[in-house]
């Protein structure tokens, strides 16, 4: 896990501050990178006391950071938007990783939806890391998901996606599991859903299924899986529904995936099936953007 050297933490104690900062920390450490810690506060939120007081925990928490082996290490009181001045932040001193946390509960649908970490996910140019509080590690179980396809676009962005995926899971020595979902498209599905024999039916699914199989050896025989305990899932459903189930079947810690599948559309809209885990998993998060992707968001003339 050396890629990331230039962090970025959003420190929130009313979500999940501390287990945000906790990660950055233990990553900044191992990658002997640079840490940024920084706290946005609202425009109906900012007095200049509040934000002097705000300035010195922040100092406090990366004294703390600093005594823990990470030696770079400083702060910053943001006023506005928080989601914009995060991404201005990335833009401004050029971070590849934020790190935040979520609040607890059953499911982080309620953290995620109208809140600055949906915002992050759509929009921010850089990985996006929410941390579930609480959360022990090194992780046990990693999930991957991946879509290959034959657009070169699309299968460096998996490549992306499985680097990155591979990488945690070698560094917590984490079973990953890689899940590529699939269903039968084209002229097939009209014949399937018609009257056909059920002989008909399984040799048109079988087809669909060694094909999807073939495109997802195509891109692990890139991978040197050794040292990885890997499980393929294969399952014949919608994206959504089948990285859910097997987050909780397999009591997934961390979902590694992609955000948007389309490049030089700034703000791209992270899709349905992103949406649908979001709204549906107990387990944090790290979300990935290709190569290219534009964010609507820009510095202040």
């Amino acid at each position: 896990m050396k890629r990331f050297k230039n962090v970025l933490v959003v420190y929130d104690d009313e979500i999940g501050g501390d287990d945000a900062l906790g990660q950055a920390a233990a990553l900044a450490r191992e990658n002997a990178a640079r840490l940024t810690v920084i706290t946005v506060l609202r425009d109906n939120q900012y007095s200049p006391n509040i934000a002097d007081e705000t300035e010195k925990r922040l100092q406090r928490l990366a004294l703390g950071v600093h005594q823990a082996g990470v030696s770079d290490v400083s702060t910053a009181v943001l006023i506005g938007t928080p989601f914009i001045e995060v991404i201005r932040q990335v833009i401004s001193a050029k971070h590849d990783l934020v790190i935040t946390g979520a609040q607890a509960g059953s499911v982080l649908k309620d953290v995620f939806f109208g809140s600055t970490a949906i915002h992050l996910m759509r929009k921010c140019p850089c990985p996006v890391w929410v941390v579930k509080p609480g959360q022990s590690v090194p992780y046990t179980n990693i999930l991957v998901a991946v879509d290959p396809q034959s657009a070169a676009s699309e299968d460096l962005f998996n490549i992306k996606i499985m680097d990155l995926a591979s990488s945690l899971a070698s560094h917590d020595h984490a079973v990953l599991h890689i899940v590529h979902a699939w269903e039968v498209d084209g002229k097939d599905l009209d014949t399937i859903r018609s009257e056909t024999t059920s002989q008909q039916r399984e040799a048109i699914l079988e087809r669909h299924r060694g094909k999807h199989g073939v495109a997802l050896n195509d891109l692990l025989s890139r991978y040197p899986m050794s040292d990885i305990d890997c499980r393929v899932h294969l399952p014949r459903d919608r994206p959504e529904r089948a990285i859910s189930r097997l987050a909780e079947q397999e009591q997934i810690d961390l979902i590694v995936m992609g955000t948007v599948a389309r490049t030089g559309i700034p703000g791209f809209f992270i899709g349905n099936a992103a949406e649908s885990v979001l709204s549906s998993v107990k387990c944090g998060m790290l979300t990935v953007k290709p190569n290219g992707f534009e964010t609507p968001v820009s510095l202040p003339e």
